[in-house]
């Protein structure tokens, strides 16, 4: 399904950043380690309208952006990683800890992996627990 039209999603607004890329060490063999990659990064977050619907215009009343590319920055900072799904688990984590954060969708892209494809990566979706 979709995330965007996941029944539990019906009261969310989607804020999302495309094609963020950055360039960091990852990889599991010897001459990934070698060298930084460009790793490109997509994320959708779900947060209830009720905590992002402004009254008075004003950024803290909603889920700012900037969170999203400080929260990736934050975790590549942290230094080499093998695996994409450690990657994106890990930012997907952070995201989802917000508490106005409902749902997340994170990926990552290698785009110069293959010279006969576009890009590889990793995609994870994951819903907050009612309990949470």
């Amino acid at each position: 399904m979709i995330p965007l039209l996941h029944p539990r999603l019906a009261h969310c607004r989607r804020v999302f950043l495309r094609e963020f890329e950055i360039e960091m060490s990852i990889g599991w063999h010897g001459f990934e380690k070698e060298a930084h990659q460009r790793i490109r990064f997509n994320v959708d977050l779900f947060v209830p309208l009720s905590m992002s619907t402004p009254r008075n215009d004003d950024l803290a009343e909603v889920v700012d952006y900037d969170f999203i590319r400080a929260t990736i920055t934050q975790r590549v900072a942290l230094g080499h990683i093998h695996l994409q799904e450690t990657l994106v688990d890990d930012v997907a984590r952070e995201l989802l800890a917000h508490p106005a954060v409902f749902a997340v969708r994170v990926s990552s892209e290698k785009p110069e992996v293959y010279p006969d494809c576009k890009s590889v990566g990793i995609e994870v979706f994951h819903v907050k627990d009612e309990a949470s």
